[in-house]
């Protein structure tokens, strides 16, 4: 019988197996018990703490000679939930604000200085957004996610942000001029929400917030309307299911980010 391929690095393998041991433990764990408890020697047990000691996957307490999970893990635990997770996480809110609407849903992440469609839910009723999909990047000036986004940055990250990004007109009502849309992110601030009065793309109106927790943002999502369809009790409507749905969502984000 052929001889079984053996993996590339296998002390990856090993390593991670260390990692799951950690993980599985609150309290911090010695070395000999670490090493008996993946099945490796002390001394290969050692060599790859060691090493995950120094790119800060595992810590060391001087005193006690334990280890436990570092702190470095963080950053690929809060970019897989950000960047994943946020769709499953808000999908089922997602639905039944569509299902409450009837209108277009879309759920955008941020990607440099754009804002990434990762998901869209269909309204029922005539074609609402011909240029829209999944995979779609917009400019943050001219869509109501990204200015939702943009309203929730800091001062300096906004006026870094218009240093870099010409705000050039894609219909005859996007904002071009930096102070007005300064302007309209103040109104963004105070109202809780974005509007895109066909700004991205003609006779297509939307209402939008973003998804943000602990200064970090992990998307924004919106409901895309004709423009013809827009009246202030539809807008009401609109705003206040939006509104309780992003609570609806930040709460449950909230819940998986509690051991942050």
């Amino acid at each position: 019988m052929e001889n079984a391929k053996q993996p590339y690095g296998t002390v990856l393998i090993k390593a991670s197996s260390i990692l799951d041991y950690l993980s599985a433990k609150k309290e911090p764990q010695s070395l000999n018990v670490i090493a008996q408890e993946t099945g490796l020697t002390s001394s290969t047990a050692l060599k790859i703490l060691d090493t995950l000691l120094l790119i800060g996957y595992v810590k060391k307490h001087p005193e006690t000679k334990k280890f436990e999970l570092g702190s470095a893990l963080i950053k690929y635990a809060n970019k897989y939930l950000a960047d994943l997770d946020i769709s499953k996480i808000s999908y089922p809110h997602l639905k039944e604000l569509q299902g409450r609407l009837d209108e277009t849903i879309h759920l955008g992440i941020l990607e440099g200085d754009e804002i990434l469609t990762v998901n869209k839910l269909e309204t029922k009723k005539p074609i609402v957004c011909l240029n829209s999909r999944i995979g779609l990047s917009k400019p943050l000036y001219c869509s109501s996610m990204g200015k939702a986004v943009l309203a929730e940055m800091s001062e300096s990250e906004v006026l870094a942000y218009l240093s870099r990004v010409e705000l050039k007109a894609l219909t005859e009502t996007t904002i071009t001029d930096s102070e007005a849309l300064v302007r309209q992110l103040e109104d963004i601030k105070r109202n809780g929400y974005a509007v895109d009065d066909s700004e991205g793309e003609k006779d297509v109106y939307c209402l939008g917030v973003s998804l943000r927790m602990n200064n970090k943002t992990y998307g924004a999502f919106s409901v895309s309307v004709p423009s013809y369809r827009i009246s202030p009790e539809v807008k009401d409507e609109i705003v206040q299911a939006i509104l309780k749905t992003k609570e609806n969502i930040q709460r449950e984000l909230q819940q998986n980010y509690v051991f942050i």
